[in-house]
């Protein structure tokens, strides 16, 4: 075992109508006027946000509600939150969605905090978060892990850039998670949720980071468990058992703990994280439409470790390594397609691209060639081109 700092301080709420616990936990944290972030109205329509109101008028909380939050949060929805969270006087910010809404209000927290400051210069990487709002997560969408994790990412439409920014303050202080929230899901939310756990993992286990048997077992576990039950929830979105094991692997694959001790590469993120700003496509569709691209690229340099992956958890028996390495990346691609995901430009609405655009995403993706991505194997502005043009067919 290699070494690590974990740190994972959220609390979790999990179960059927953990809701209501809503405002004995802010308060728990110290919370009395409560900034309320939440989407496109789903939360509205469910009527979960009216319980959430009332559980805070009956615990005697103030509370001001925003809603509006779309995918690929953007920074200037987070900056107009901002002032109007300062001129409230918000003491804890409190997020009522999925994983877009998590990362709108770490950064409502980090603003409000930092009232001096543009909140855009700590995502640039310009400055360092050094204070902050406690947070808090009501989660209503299996996916992106925000709910426990130290990352938050957020669209700059005016440069065209989707940038991300990890530090401990961007762990919510407790996370509420009842499955049932999720049972009114449009199937291909689903199935961008499942995508996205998937990934969170994937982007830890393929790593040059060699000896974390303990770390691989977990990562290994997690990932035949969302596949397994991401095929039943596709079918049954209401299923509960399923529905709650998926949702808990989404907290667990982006909270440190499937990738410790390890080098992580998170490549493909970086790839998809392009196609989000520049086509505004939802997060895991962007995931999946370059994965196997990224596969077919890298799997030389450590072509044993997709053969483990093949192996453990596809059951795939084929000795050879570059065989299996092979079979193992086909099975997670008809995965993809099971859920009607994307694997190629051609299977999103933008089409197949000319090349000027991958030029233009290659050159957004590696900072006009100031940077190289992913760990597996490293990607220079070049190799990023020729990944993008992999999956442009």
């Amino acid at each position: 075992m290699h070494h690590f700092t974990h740190y994972t301080p959220t609390k979790v709420i999990f179960g059927k109508n953990t809701q209501f616990q809503t405002a004995s936990a802010i308060q728990e944290f110290g919370g009395s006027k409560v900034f309320i972030v939440y989407g496109g109205g789903s939360v509205v329509r469910s009527g979960l946000l009216a319980q959430i109101t009332k559980n805070l008028e009956e615990h005697g909380l103030e509370y001001y509600v925003k809603g509006g939050v779309k995918p690929n949060p953007r920074l200037s929805f987070a900056r107009e939150a901002v002032k109007e969270s300062i001129a409230f006087g918000t003491d804890f910010v409190l997020g009522v969605g999925g994983g877009s809404v998590l990362d709108t209000a770490k950064a409502i927290a980090h603003g409000t905090a930092n009232p001096e400051i543009d909140i855009w210069r700590f995502w640039s990487k310009e400055l360092p978060i050094e204070k902050s709002l406690p947070i808090g997560a009501v989660l209503t969408i299996s996916a992106a892990g925000s709910e426990t994790s130290d990352s938050a990412v957020l669209t700059n439409t005016e440069t065209g850039r989707k940038c991300g920014t990890t530090t401990d303050l961007n762990r919510p202080k407790f996370a509420i998670m009842n499955p049932e929230l999720t049972y009114t899901l449009p199937i291909y939310q689903i199935g961008c949720g499942i995508c996205d756990i998937m990934m969170h993992t994937l982007d830890r286990y393929f790593t040059p980071t060699k000896g974390n048997q303990l770390t691989d077992e977990i990562a290994e576990g997690l990932l035949r468990t969302v596949i397994a039950n991401g095929r039943t929830a596709m079918q049954h979105p209401s299923d509960y058992d399923a529905m709650s094991e998926i949702m808990w692997a989404g907290s667990l694959s982006h909270n440190g703990l499937t990738g410790l001790g390890a080098e992580k590469d998170f490549a493909v993120h970086q790839l998809g994280h392009e196609l989000s700003a520049m086509f505004d496509i939802a997060h895991g569709a962007t995931l999946t439409a370059v994965w196997s691209a990224w596969a077919h690229y890298v799997y030389e340099e450590h072509p044993e470790r997709f053969a483990q992956y093949a192996r453990k958890v596809w059951g795939i028996r084929e000795e050879e390594d570059e065989k299996a390495a092979l079979a193992g990346i086909e099975a997670t691609v008809d995965y993809f397609r099971s859920l009607d995901m994307p694997v190629k430009f051609s299977d999103l609405a933008i089409g197949i691209q000319p090349v000027e655009v991958l030029e233009r995403l290659a050159d957004s993706c590696s900072y006009d060639r100031s940077r190289t991505i992913g760990s597996f194997k490293k990607c220079d502005r070049d190799a990023i081109f020729e990944i993008y043009k992999m999956a442009n067919c």
